[in-house]
């Protein structure tokens, strides 16, 4: 198509509508069910604590509560590179069918070994979803909306804390029976259903076929996706780029050797990667034991005597109070972007933000100060964290990284991301039994502290 047709709308500065949103919508259950998980795997922890599995040592909670991430990890790397090689949409649809079938065995198969093994494979899947998902909306959206709408897809991950954390706590009154852990995994299933039903009338990566030298394809997808009267601007598909992708490449590719990838794309990898590292651990170190924290800190409701399910039920209560900040962190993050805010600023502030509600939590704990100055250090905490580091960790990847490695770019960062998540869930049951709650804030500060450093130094270094 060319510019001489008048009636079409330019994708790069059409007005936004309804395709758009449904388009992200569809993208953003990637993140839901991501932060879903982990707020499900937090309260199956402790309810399996009631029924004193003795496999479930200190070990096995750091196991269970992390071992989806290291699947995320994997699966963020394995999934972005394939596709970077063989298009998105089989593994748009391929990932949530892997998390329904995992989520489904543990559902069915109630046995610690079993669920371990599922929650590794559904964050295959989840991995897959974190490589996909942004690039899908980046590329979809007009330029003028773009950085907003790929937040507004991470800020889908809010709601699915708050989703899983209300169901959560509607099975356990439900059910009152710690026995019934492997319910709440209904959850997890529901939503990937959701999401597969949803992808499979979707397309093609209109960029990703542009980029492979087929153009009338993309074309093609892009006015599947957005209307007939959609085009694609004249100067995107570059004849050097379609020779190029028609041949074999190199060896020097950055596709095709990861560790060369890494070397020439250092300073992005460190500033997308290593700060993302360091919000893992609020995220999920923070956010998976948020229910035993909780208790650790003494701040639920509980009568002495009540069944030790209720304890669990008033931890998960508070829980969801907390995580209801979530989405307003979220929407002052996405109108500082829209404010045209340096991200990497607020990813920044937000850091520093985090680290100083977390001292105010420790000095709240250590002084025994009314326990809703503690509960309220915590919003603070999911509020900084969800508006700087959560969602600009998101954002700032597939805006650093061109097209034709935007997915392996942004699933390494995921995949650094996902490590530090991993190191901070699988520590924070054996920090929590070395030196109590003080040694976990303590440390939580330092890693907030080391983020927005890193971001200081590097968010200078490459331009976003």
């Amino acid at each position: 198509m060319t510019a001489s047709q008048t009636n079409m709308k330019n994708i790069n500065d059409m007005p936004l509508t309804w395709r758009h949103i449904y388009i992200v919508a569809v993208a953003s259950l990637g993140q839901l069910i991501g932060t879903a998980v982990a707020t499900v795997a937090g309260v199956i922890i402790p309810m399996m604590n009631i029924l004193a599995h003795p496999e479930l040592s200190t070990f096995m909670q750091g196991l269970i509560g992390c071992i989806d991430l290291i699947g995320i990890a994997i699966g963020s790397v394995i999934f972005g590179s394939l596709s970077d090689k063989y298009g998105y949409l089989f593994f748009f649809r391929f990932c949530p069918a892997l998390i329904l079938a995992a989520s489904l065995v543990a559902l069915f198969i109630p046995n610690v070994a079993v669920l371990t093994i599922a929650l590794f494979f559904v964050g295959l899947g989840i991995g897959g979803e974190y490589s996909l998902d942004s690039g899908y909306v980046s590329e979809l959206m007009p330029v003028k909306y773009r950085a907003l709408m790929v937040g507004v897809t991470k800020t889908a991950s809010a709601l699915g804390n708050i989703i899983a954390a209300a169901l959560c706590f509607w099975v356990i009154m439900d059910t009152r029976n710690a026995a019934d852990w492997h319910l709440l995994m209904w959850i997890v299933a529901a939503i990937a259903a959701l999401m597969l039903i949803l992808r499979i009338k979707f397309y093609e990566s209109p960029k990703w076929l542009l980029d492979h030298g087929k153009t009338a394809e993309a074309e093609k997808a892009v006015q599947d996706f957005l209307g007939k009267d959609v085009m694609i601007p004249a100067q995107a598909p570059q004849p050097e780029t379609t020779a190029k992708k028609s041949e074999p490449q190199s060896n020097d590719s950055d596709s095709d050797n990861f560790f060369s990838f890494i070397i020439k794309n250092g300073k992005r990898v460190i500033l997308s990667g290593i700060p993302w590292a360091c919000e893992g651990l609020g995220v999920y170190g923070i956010g998976v034991f948020l229910p035993i924290l909780v208790m650790a800190l003494g701040l639920e409701h509980f009568t002495p005597g009540e069944a030790e399910i209720l304890h669990v039920a008033s931890s998960v209560e508070i829980t969801l109070y907390i995580s209801c900040i979530m989405l307003p962190g979220f929407i002052l993050g996405l109108w500082l972007i829209n404010k045209k805010k340096s991200i990497t600023a607020i990813q920044s502030v937000g850091f520093w933000l985090c680290a100083a509600t977390l001292v105010l939590l420790l000095l709240s704990y250590h002084f025994h100060w009314n326990k809703w100055i503690s509960i309220g250090a915590f919003m603070g905490f999911e509020l900084f964290l969800n508006m700087g580091p959560h969602l600009i960790t998101y954002v700032l990847p597939p805006k650093i990284y061109p097209v034709e490695t935007r997915g392996r770019g942004v699933g390494i960062a995921a995949a650094i991301g996902k490590i530090g998540a991993v190191l901070g869930v699988f520590f924070i049951p054996v920090l929590l039994k070395a030196g109590g709650a003080t040694l976990v804030l303590i440390v939580s500060i330092a890693v907030m502290a080391i983020g927005a450093i890193v971001t200081n130094i590097y968010g200078r270094l490459v331009k976003n």
